[in-house]
């Protein structure tokens, strides 16, 4: 499952082999934008939060949990850090 709002640069769909794109879960690009911009991890998990509480990601959670409770669920991020970023965030709901 890709968690990133953009598509990897260079990488086809058909090469990824990605089955799904769960982009209502990923933050926004202000967000996004902020954080790189040496915004903390701490208040980054936090507006991020914030983010994760709007309807459509709501809805994305309540699905990736749906999946989650049938088997292992892959995250996939282009993050360097993934412990550090959304990714981690999101491992940790849903575990």
């Amino acid at each position: 499952m890709l968690v990133d709002r953009l598509w990897p640069r260079g990488l086809s769909k058909e090469a990824a082999g990605v089955d799904d794109w769960a982009r209502a879960v990923a933050p926004s690009t202000e967000l996004r934008k902020w954080f790189h911009g040496g915004g903390s991890v701490e208040e980054f998990r936090e507006r991020y939060a914030v983010e994760l509480a709007s309807e459509g990601a709501v809805a994305e959670l309540a699905r990736l949990r749906g999946l989650a409770v049938g088997g292992p669920v892959t995250l996939l991020t282009a993050v360097k850090d993934p412990g550090a970023s959304h990714a981690g965030v999101l491992a940790a709901l849903l575990a």
